[in-house]
């Protein structure tokens, strides 16, 4: 699952892989019954909902409260999988909720992986648990039933541990029992970066299975021909997730992108994996190892992890889930199912490919999408806020289904459009289609239950997805279809539709046939409950569509121009962003009656220093069919004014600030908070310029810029680009920071980078060469940010955060908390304040 950046991106995504809990056999949820009152209409009561951050939730359920278990130590309960408590306390320890003495109880496995070693250094990694209860379980003093909590704990990409503990308690504190699988081991004496364990096969629990007699030997096919571990072929020892099978037997699925998904029988009454022994393959040609089991999917160092395995004795297949993709909300981490006949595969997708890849190749192609990165985008006229409702890189899933009512649930966490790694719990249920396969409602759950629906209420038109079947960091906006009378489907999508049965939904769009059901969903934009589809295709494509309310063309050109608004136009400094069509595909054209100013299009240019205010009139007209309207906006553009300089950083052979206003730079190692490295000096653009060796940076005084009004100015030679690597760098703290980048995470462009609430891209368009003096240049005026290559303006966005005013913030050259530190030159560092005004760029950059 991942690709182990070292970046901020990934710290702050709380880097994780998720696993699951056994669950009851699952059934149609064709009925199901709600807890919530309900409302006049028969429909339940407009939800409430309180949310909780459990990154790769594993659901289980005691008595009246779900439980979701999570990595780094978090979990949460609820009673009605819609308002959410947390109850942990993270990684504290010693009196650690979970796991109690957390370093104490779990020393074995951080032997191995986890504590203040490697990627882990400084603290602790655990994750993914899967909790659950086991009748069989006999414990210490001879009793029967536990409470189980397998984990996984890990310092590396591959060097991992799953084990085990047990409690009475659902909430623990759990004991710990023992270490089962290791990964990440080597044929002889080996250590990672950062680390004093010895990476040989013999530190693991390997030569004790071998003298037991549980395994025949070790293997030399679990070492490449230097020695170090064959991750192509065998897997990462995260992720475990438990399940009794139709007969009772005990399986524990587990592993990550790199060799696959394994699955090990386990021994209820003790706990402990059921070896192979040896190795051999499956009748259809499938690797069984004799330590790590059965492949059921993946390798070839292809994304896969987070596996979820559930019978369901209604169709009598086995249910797999995995996601793939990287888990940021820059990865497009999406989840895939698939369903076999036997626990141990072979598992299918709904195109008959097999979940064990068989190559090097696009793992996108296989297994049914279950959702991807999606936006029902809010237009203008449609009710609500801001940008619509949507999800980004939602995944690591465990499944629920309630006994009683047969309701079925997908259980994940997932992050949203614009707001960076901040992720959720969601629950959403699920629905057997007419092929035997898992759909998932559109909408979070809100108490509904699937009902015999009229054809009446179906026709009309819909804001429609297709998820499609490719891993991608781009939103699929949603477009318009409309269910017509005769069953024919118009719009951005055409083909025919039809209902049967009590709900069952089947389309066909543009030749394919997806088949669902139709189901009552809350939609939080609009407030109410609407009619909503749910359908897959035989290549396992995902379509939703959520009913928009009908509306005559009077009614959508007043509710455009209702809506209609660009933002404060007192002060124009800035490019407008003027949207040219509202709800319903409506057109909205503009004009000016100053376009030298302003333009039709939203540019802005901007009187010179010095002069007076341009006043400005746009006017949008709305068209739909024979209904036209239009709305008048007054501007005031603001002329530009020259920003003042207040620090400059020219290195003439040294890091003193030549306006007075500053101290000087101080030299620091390959972290911003690191003493140490050197810098060196070199002929430069205007004098001499510094050198940084790729382990060195500077760190400048703190509060150097406080305001939300600002400029820098400065020259960069850059002798490597790494993706990430900053230039100038300031922060209020690990969460809230700026970072101009000669390479950045969008299309390796030269990027103005924020993190804060939400991620923001500053994207130059370009990426600067190396060997070769460019100036940069970005200013930040209440929210307007303008990003100049060589005195060229290449960016121009609204909305910037403000991250330093009234901060303590600190600020550094070529080096961060997180990323590979810059290797080149840097000249002439111009700390402004005010934003700068293009003759003043052209000047600098000159």
């Amino acid at each position: 699952m991942f690709e182990m950046r070292k970046s901020y991106k990934l710290i702050l995504s709380m880097l994780i892989f998720t696993l699951m809990i056994p669950v009851t056999a699952m059934g149609s949820g064709e009925t199901a019954a709600s807890g919530n009152k309900t409302g006049a209409s028969g429909e339940p009561a407009a939800p409430t909902y309180s949310d909780v951050s459990v990154h790769d939730p594993s659901i289980v359920r005691d008595g009246d409260n779900f439980y979701v278990f999570g990595s780094h130590i978090e979990a949460a309960k609820s009673t009605d999988l819609m308002n959410w408590t947390t109850f942990t306390n993270g990684y504290t320890t010693p009196n650690n909720v979970i796991y109690g003495d957390l370093s104490q109880n779990l020393a074995t496995s951080f032997k191995w992986a986890g504590e203040n070693d490697s990627d882990s250094k400084g603290g602790f990694s655990v994750w993914a648990p899967d909790v659950f209860w086991n009748d069989s379980y006999v414990n210490a003093d001879g009793t029967k039933g536990a409470y189980m909590i397998y984990y996984c704990t890990s310092s590396t990409y591959i060097r991992s541990a799953i084990g085990f503990g047990v409690s009475q308690n659902i909430e623990g504190p759990y004991t710990y029992v023992d270490t089962l699988v290791y990964s990440g081991f080597t044929a002889g004496e080996a250590y990672d970066a950062n680390s004093v364990i010895n990476k040989k096969w013999t530190n693991t629990n390997i030569p004790q299975l071998i003298e037991d007699g549980k395994l025949s030997g070790s293997s030399d096919k679990w070492f490449n021909s230097d020695g170090t571990f064959s991750n192509i072929t065998y897997p990462n020892a995260i992720d475990p997730q438990l399940m009794f099978d139709e007969n009772g037997k005990l399986w524990m699925s587990y592993g990550s992108w790199s060799g696959g998904i394994f699955t090990l029988q386990i021994d209820p009454a003790t706990g402990k994996a059921v070896y192979p022994g040896k190795d051999s393959v499956t009748t259809d040609g499938r690797l069984v190892d004799r330590y790590f089991g059965t492949k059921i999917a993946g390798g070839y160092y292809k994304s896969g992890e987070g596996p979820y395995m559930v019978y369901n004795k209604e169709t009598d297949y086995y249910y797999l889930f995995d996601t793939i993709g990287w888990l940021g909300a820059d990865g497009g981490y999406n989840m895939r199912l698939y369903r076999s006949k036997n626990p141990l595969g072979p598992f299918v997708d709904a195109a008959g490919e097999s979940a064990v890849l068989q190559g090097d190749t696009d793992v996108s192609a296989f297994g049914n999408k279950l959702m991807g990165n999606f936006l029902f985008k809010r237009e203008v006229g449609d009710p609500g806020t801001g940008i619509g409702y949507g999800y980004v890189s939602s995944g690591h899933n465990s499944f629920y289904q309630d006994p009683d009512t047969g309701k079925m649930f997908l259980v994940f966490h997932s992050r949203f459009p614009q707001e960076g790694e901040n992720h959720e719990v969601r629950v959403h249920q699920m629905f057997m289609n007419k092929d035997g396969w898992l759909v998932t409602a559109p909408y979070r759950y809100s108490g509904e239950s699937l009902e015999k629906v009229n054809r009446e209420d179906l026709i009309g038109e819909y804001k429609f997805i297709n998820h499609g079947k490719g891993t991608t960091a781009d939103l699929v906006e949603s477009s318009y279809i409309t269910l017509n009378k005769n069953n024919k489907v118009t719009g951005d999508a055409a083909g025919t539709w039809k209902s049967t049965g009590h709900n069952e939904a089947e389309l066909t769009l543009d030749g394919k046939t997806y088949k669902g059901v139709f189901v009552k969903g809350w939609d939080p934009e609009s407030e109410q409950f609407v009619m909503t589809f749910t359908a897959m295709s035989d290549e396992g494509v995902t379509i939703w569509g959520s009913k928009q309310e009908d509306k005559t063309d009077s009614q959508v050109v007043a509710d455009i121009i209702a809506d209609l608004n660009i933002g404060d136009t007192s002060r124009v400094i800035a490019n407008l962003n003027l949207p040219s069509e509202g709800m319903r595909h409506t057109p909205i054209t503009w004009t000016s009656n100053n376009p030298d100013v302003v333009s039709a299009a939203g540019v802005v240019v901007r009187p010179d220093s010095g002069s007076a205010a341009t006043a400005v009139t746009l006017t949008a007209s709305v068209t739909k069919g024979a209904v036209t309207s239009s709305k008048s906006f007054d501007l005031t553009v603001l002329p530009y004014e020259d920003a003042t300089l207040v620090a400059q950083y020219s290195f003439e052979n040294d890091l003193t600030e030549s306006t007075g206003g500053y101290g000087a730079g101080t030299v620091t190692g390959n972290r911003i908070d690191i003493t140490g490295g050197t810098i060196s000096y070199t002929a430069g653009v205007n004098g001499q310029a510094a050198i940084l060796d790729g382990n060195s940076g500077v760190r400048l005084p703190n509060k150097l810029i406080d305001s939300n009004q600002y400029s820098v100015s400065l020259w960069v030679k850059p002798e490597q680009l790494t993706t990430y690597t900053t230039t100038f760098f300031g922060a209020k703290d690990g969460f809230n920071w700026v970072s101009l980048v000669p390479k950045g995470p969008v299309g390796d462009n030269t990027m103005v980078w924020s993190g804060s609430s939400v991620w923001y891209d500053g994207i130059a368009g370009l990426t600067i060469p190396t060997g070769t003096w460019t100036h940069l240049a970005y200013s930040v005026d209440n929210g307007t940010l303008s990003v100049y290559v060589n005195g060229e303006l290449k960016f121009t966005g609204s909305n910037f955060p403000d991250i330093f005013t009234g901060t303590n913030s600190v600020f550094s050259l070529g080096v961060n908390w997180w990323d590979t530190p810059f290797k080149g030159q840097l000249d002439e560092l111009q700390v402004y304040e005010g934003a700068l005004s293009p003759p003043q760029i052209v000047e600098l950059a000159g």
